[in-house]
């Protein structure tokens, strides 16, 4: 079976996250997309992984709040 995909949107509401905080992410932090046309999207599973190693880990993320 293969992982599903989601949207910027479908992974910030995942997470919790602001949409802003995830193109934040995929920029400054390593989040991993994929670029579909003219649309990122993202492996879910890769999300998850990028998660558990720590990729949403810092100090800034602590300030506004989200984590």
């Amino acid at each position: 079976m293969r992982a599903p995909w989601g949207s910027v949107d479908d992974v910030a509401r995942c997470l919790g996250v602001s949409r802003d905080t995830v193109c934040r992410w995929t920029e400054a932090r390593g989040m991993p997309p994929h670029k579909v046309g003219g649309l990122w999207k993202f492996k879910l599973g890769a999300v998850g992984d990028w998660m558990r190693d720590g990729g949403a880990c810092s100090d800034d993320a602590d300030r506004t709040g989200e984590s």
